[in-house]
This record gives structure tokens, sequence and C-alpha cells, in this order.
């Protein structure tokens, strides 16, 4: 009853100094409730995960409603997800991301090392996240510019299909020649009247520009005949552009109905030099990187001429307008105000860096090392990227694992503050397979009716069907390994794996899928441990 009460007003107050109309969280003003049903429609199962994940993102759009003295103090509440493989702790942060269009990265705790180690520094993962950002509002800017873009790049095509023809003035310009200065001989001076070397040097003769002349030499009538030169000259340069100005309309045109598509133009590319992939010691690989693309960059990178035909030409100078027309500056201060605000880091693996026992010797040095450096990334301190400065204080961090050999109080006490919200997701079973492999809008039954419609093969899942794939996988899951709703995967690419291989020469049919062909397909396999283990 209380989350229906928590409702942003009409219009939210603009944020000093921010731009709050170009943030997409304030813009959809979802509810918690309405954050769970999104979620509800991909992810089945796992309330508390949803309700914890759905109140950390209403609090972001609460926080930027708030007065900035205030708003600076509050901090994200950190979440971590404890659950087995396969129960959705990825899906829901990821769908979390694209419902609230917020710059989003996924990252392995594996993958980092502690400084002095070869391997990435934690502070790439915020450099992920900023590049993210660029890309989404780089994305978001070229849409609003693409109209603009495609004028110019409509052009820019006739400019090649149609040489001379552009709008270009091509008057000439009036001479304005200046004084000539040019050498018209040698002379010597020798100031020793004859005795010892002399001096050499060159005349220097300098010109007056020419005026013209209309006296006795050049005839009294050569004025007249000059302007009615001109004139001519003016009305054949009338007809020609005339004739020219026809010619391109026909062809701009014949380029809007789709006629010259396969029509093959030259175009000059803009080139960046690639550097090739190098290994260093240390965290300074991603400053590397930079300051190679920096000096790419000074040096312009080259040009080079492409033969393409026009429908990809068109493509690749709309791309290089939409460039143009974008302010590089305010996409790089738009993504960082978006990261620095909306930012989600969703830190997977995070218990393959836990400590087990007593610390101090053997690889769990570079755990507890990784585990130090993650710890002020999340509290809050600035990273240095290409495009400035990121504050970390307000990035939201999602961690999950599946702690299933170590626990959470193997992470250092410090990292363990530092995620106050701990949720444990519960383990999947037959109810939940069978819901999973109908409800979500991107259920595995539907993905594969629609893979296998394609080659013109109709099959029709029976529900009794459905309910014995996932007694299966149930069952597996509990004699086996528990990889959760992936055992899902295995056991409809092996119901399926002779028809998808026969599809091609089978179609146009209709194959129903029964519980008998389900039996007799994967009842050898789910009474088999030893062969359910390599297969399931």
């Amino acid at each position: 009853m209380a989350e229906n009460i928590v409702k942003g007003p009409a219009e939210l107050p603009e944020i000093p100094g921010k731009e709050s109309k170009n943030l997409s969280l304030l813009r959809k003003e979802l509810t918690p409730r309405e954050i769970v049903a999104e979620l509800d429609k991909y992810i089945i199962g796992q309330k508390k995960a949803k309700r914890a994940v759905a109140v950390a993102l209403r609090n972001r759009i609460r926080r930027l409603k708030l007065d900035p003295e205030v708003r600076e103090d509050i901090a994200p509440k950190n979440i971590l997800m404890i659950g087995p493989t396969g129960v959705g702790k990825t899906e829901i942060a990821r769908r979390l991301a694209k419902l609230a269009g917020s710059p989003f990265i996924k990252v392995e705790a594996t993958k980092y090392t502690e400084v002095g180690y070869v391997g990435r520094d934690v502070e790439s993962m915020i450099r992920d996240l900023m590049a993210a950002g660029v890309q989404m509002v780089k994305q978001e800017m070229q849409e609003t510019v693409n109209t603009e873009a495609r004028k110019r790049a409509e052009e820019a095509l006739l400019d090649l299909l149609l040489p001379g023809t552009g709008k270009k003035n091509t008057e000439h310009k009036p001479s304005s020649e200046g004084p000539v200065v040019r050498p018209v001989g040698a002379f010597s001076i020798n100031p020793n009247n004859g005795v010892g070397p002399g001096l050499m040097g060159a005349a220097i003769q300098v010109g007056i520009p020419a005026m013209p002349d209309w006296g006795q030499d050049r005839g009294i009538d050569e004025p007249v005949a000059a302007a009615e030169s001109s004139a001519g000259e003016e009305e054949e340069k009338a007809a020609s552009s005339a004739k020219n100005s026809s010619t391109r309309e026909k062809f701009r045109t014949m380029l809007r109905e789709g006629k010259l598509e396969d029509r093959m133009v030259e175009i000059t590319v803009n080139q960046t030099p690639q550097f090739p992939a190098i290994e260093m010691m240390g965290g300074g690989m991603e400053d590397l990187e930079t300051s190679l693309s920096g000096i790419a960059g000074f040096f312009g990178g080259g040009k080079k001429k492409k033969l393409l035909t026009v429908s990809r030409a068109r493509e690749i100078l709309t791309n290089e307008e939409s460039e143009k027309l974008i302010d590089r500056d305010r996409v790089s201060d738009e993504a960082r105000q978006r990261v620095e605000e909306m930012g989600i880091v969703f830190i997977d693996e995070i218990d393959k860096i836990a400590v087990k026992g007593d610390r101090g010797s053997g690889p769990d040095v570079s755990r507890e090392g990784v585990q130090r450096d993650i710890l002020p990334i999340v509290e809050g301190a600035t990273v240095n990227t290409k495009w400035g400065p990121v504050d970390t204080s307000h990035i939201l961090f999602v961690a999950a694992g599946a702690f299933n050999i170590s626990k959470p109080s193997d992470l250092i006490p410090e990292l363990q503050g530092r995620f106050p919200l701990r949720v444990e997701l519960e383990s999947l079973g037959k109810d939940e397979f069978l819901r999973i492999l109908t409800e979500p809008k991107n259920a595995l039954t539907k993905q594969y009716i629609d893979l296998l419609g394609t080659e013109g093969v109709e099959i029709e899942f029976a529900p009794e069907a459905i309910e014995r794939l996932a007694a299966l996988a149930a069952d597996v899951n509990s004699r086996l390994e528990n990889i959760g709703a992936r055992r899902l995967h295995t056991i409809m690419e092996a119901l399926l794996e002779e028809l998808s291989f026969e599809a091609p020469n089978l179609g146009p049919t209709k194959i129903p899928i029964t519980e008998a062909y389900v039996n007799e397909r994967l009842g050898d396999l789910a009474v088999d441990q030893d062969l359910g283990r390599y297969i399931l």
C-alpha cells in the first residue's frame, strides 16, 4: 500500500548545475512495485532480490530530488547477492540497468589482480563504465542530429556522383596581384679599384601591378569588347549552372528512390592507426592505450580512398557527419554526470577472491590484495579516465557470488561493510523450471519455436512435455551439480539436437513435442547417471 503512495511530482525540479532532463532515470519515474513487475517478465522467483534492487533504484530517484547539500551525503546502499549459479543473479542486474537506462558494466572479480601483479587493475572497471556511458550518450545525440546528418550525406553523395555540380561559388576571384619581385641580372662592385676580390650581387626589379591600358596601343574600343565578352561568359555560366542544378535534382530524386544503391563511388575515409597489443607490468595499460590513442589523434591517422556502393557510402558518410555535428565535450560531460549519478557496476564471482582460513601466504595474498584495491573504489574515489576524472562515491555496486566453497565472512571486514544489503537467492526447483519454460518473454520453448520456424519446421510443445522437462531438470540437478536454470539449456539442446540437424530437409512440416517424445529422447540419459554427467 505504501509503495503506491510513493510517487514523484508531475514535473521534477531542475538540479542546480545538472541537466536533469537528460537523465533517463528521472524520465521513467518507476515505483518499486512497477520495477518488480518489469523484472517478473524475464526472471522467475527471487522476490527478495527483486525487492532489494527495486528499492535501491527508487532511492536513487529520491536522492536526485533533494537539495545539493543533502544529496551529497546520501551514499548508495550496495547489494551483495548470495546464491548458487543459474538462479538469476546476473540477469537481475542486467535487466535492472536496461530498465533504468543507466550506464552498466558487468565485470568478473577474478580478472583483476593486486597492484604489482600482471593483470588488470580494479580502476579499469570504472574506465569501462565511463566508456559505456559515453557510447550511450553518443547514440542518443546521434538520434537528434540524424536528420541533418542524412541531408549532408546526401549532398556529399551527389557531389561524388556529379563532380562539379555542387553549390560552391565557381566565379573567378578578382586578380589581386601584388608587386612582382624578380631578379633581372647580375652586378659587380669592386671598392678597391680592381685590387682584391669584388662584391657580386643580383639586380632586383620591383614590379608594379598591371593596370588596364586604354591608350593608343590597345585601342579605345577594347573596354566595350571586354564588357561584351564578360556578359557572354556570365550567360554561359548561368545556363551551365541551371543545367547542372536540373541534373543534380534528377539524381537526388533517383537517389531517394533507391535507384542508385548499387552504383560504385570512391570516397575518402579517415583511418585511425591500430597499435599492437602490449603486455606490461602493473596497472598502467589503460593509461598507455590512452596516450597512444591521443598520439594517433594528433597525427590524424591518415586518409584512405575506398570504392564502395552508394548504400554503403551513405552509411559511412552519415556516421562521419554525425560525428561532426556532435559536441564531444558535451558528450563527455553528460556521460560523466550520468555515470556518477546513475552508474551500476555488477561484480560477479566475488566469492572467488574471498580468502579462506588464515591469511598471509600463498595465492590468497593476491586475492586479498584485490579486495583491498576494490575497497576505495566502492567507498568513493576519483578515477582518471581519458574523458576526465570520475567520482565513484554515488555509483551503485552490486556484487554476486555462489559462496559454495567460501563464505561472505571470508571477505575482509571493510569490504563486507561496503555491501550493507545482503540478499540470498533461492535454489530453483520443478515448479520454477516449469514457469521458466513458459512464462517469460524470452522463454526457452518460445526461442526454439522461433528458431526452427525459420526452417519451415513448426514445433508445438504439449503441456505434459513441458512438465516432464521441468521434472527432468530438477532431478538431474539434485543428483549431479546444481547449475540452476542453465540445466534447462542442456536438456533442450539434447531434446532437439536431431530435429535441429535435420530441420533443413524436413520443412515445411509440423512436429508435436509430446511427453512420449521427451521420454524417448531423454529417458535413458536421465536414468544413466554416468552418461548424464557428461551430456546433461
